[in-house]
């Protein structure tokens, strides 16, 4: 935790930016959209201008921030609604534009870039900490989630708050933040995150298998993408509920 800071409202701005960072890997991991996440953000931000008089430097900022950002998210998933994937919603459809439906409606599951979430100067334990903590696997199986486990797992267990911080932050008794602990990993026991390998622990053929599939994505190569895709291969794109399986429709929809 951070020591107490005691700031102007005049150089408020400059010491949210550097929390922005941190806050948009910790709304991510409560919302698991990087576009929910950063209005999050600003709306933390923009509560915490209105709020700043009143703060008069009880605690440290940062952990005033995470009060707010936490009560922003919480806010946010009142909804209930769990996170989606086009797989989620029905079958795999046809190549075609007639099967191109959005749906506004969905509260979409989406990756987001490390740049936006790792720290530019962390060290690369820190790093790679922060890579795990919101790879897609881990952050869909947070879902299955109710929203008050979610904020005491991942401030518990991945940004290592004390049981006592947790429950200051969330009006409740370290008895309550133990027992939404117990309950959460129990849920996530039965919903375990899917293995992922990262980058850096490819061999050398998977990290050139990886280098060519990004290639001729960006250069709409689709005699290079022919050569790389698996016949097992899935294919989605929120917003659209349209997904796709298999490399003969996959590329019937590329060359479409």
């Amino acid at each position: 935790m951070n020591e107490p800071m005691s700031a102007m409202p005049v150089e408020l701005e400059r010491h949210l930016e550097e929390h922005r960072t941190e806050l948009r890997g910790f709304c991510y991991r409560m919302l698991a959209s990087p576009f929910d996440a950063d209005d999050a953000v600003q709306e933390t931000f923009i509560r915490a201008w209105r709020g700043f008089e009143a703060f008069e430097g009880r605690s440290s900022l940062r952990s005033w921030l995470y009060r707010i950002a936490t009560n922003v998210c919480l806010d946010s998933l009142r909804s209930g609604a769990r996170r989606a994937r086009p797989m989620d919603l029905g079958p795999a459809g046809e190549p075609v534009l007639a099967n191109l439906h959005e749906r506004p409606e969905t509260t979409w599951l989406e990756p987001i870039p490390d740049g936006l979430v790792v720290p530019g100067e962390a060290d690369p334990a820190e790093v790679a900490v922060t890579r795990d903590s919101v790879r897609l696997a881990l952050v869909a199986a947070l879902q299955h989630l109710p929203a008050r486990q979610r904020a005491a797992l991942i401030l518990c267990e991945v940004l290592q708050w004390k049981a006592s911080e947790v429950a200051e932050l969330l009006d409740t008794t370290v008895a309550s933040v133990n027992s939404a602990l117990q309950r959460a990993r129990a849920t996530l026991e039965a919903h375990p995150p899917a293995a992922s390998e990262s980058v850096s622990s490819m061999s050398d053929a998977d990290r050139a298998l990886l280098a060519r599939y990004v290639k001729a994505f960006e250069n709409y190569d689709i005699e290079a993408l022919t050569a790389v895709v698996h016949e097992d291969a899935v294919q989605s794109m929120p917003p659209y509920d349209l997904w796709l399986t298999g490399r003969d429709d996959i590329f019937a929809w590329f060359l479409g």
